[in-house]
């Protein structure tokens, strides 16, 4: 999904959550923050976001996946297994649907703990650690225990975060 792509299935759901009456928030994570909020990238496969109601926005994401042809976790809240409390700011403020997403510094907190070699991480952690002005590993890692125990941050997100400043 392109940005266009992802304000259009966005303001699908305000529509169908006017047409039921009924407020809802989403907060959104990942590649969709690295697309719509930074131009960080041209897209991004599905949507990570944590969002309320989340029944009746869950039944609204797959109406629109069958109206659109899309897989029907094109909005997904599995990324809610890594979230945190933490600053948000407001990104679309429609009457039935505000859309929030993280301040960049927890955003690269949590890329840096999923560490996932395999991914679009690495250019997104890069991307984040120049925009936030970042010089080392050990800059990273007080923004990683800022959010999370030093008990959930695993070995091998040091590696990784160590790799990536020695590419850099």
């Amino acid at each position: 999904m392109n940005k266009s792509e992802i304000n259009k299935y966005l303001l699908a759901i305000h529509a169908k959550l006017e047409n039921i009456q009924v407020k809802g928030e989403i907060c959104i994570y990942g590649g969709t923050v690295m697309c719509l909020v930074f131009d960080a990238r041209p897209g991004t496969k599905d949507i990570d976001a944590v969002f309320e109601p989340p029944a009746i926005i869950r039944r609204i994401a797959y109406q629109i996946a069958e109206e659109n042809n899309l897989d029907e976790n094109w909005l997904n809240d599995a990324v809610k297994g890594f979230v945190v409390d933490h600053p948000r700011q407001v990104l679309l403020d429609y009457p039935f649907l505000k859309v929030f997403y993280p301040d960049p510094e927890y955003l690269l907190a949590m890329k840096a703990l999923s560490s996932r070699f395999d991914s679009a991480d690495k250019n997104d952690i890069i991307y984040l650690i120049n925009r936030l002005n970042i010089r080392n590993t050990g800059e990273v890692l007080d923004i990683l225990e800022k959010y999370y125990p030093r008990g959930r941050i695993k070995p091998v997100t040091q590696f990784f975060i160590e790799e990536i400043f020695q590419e850099m």
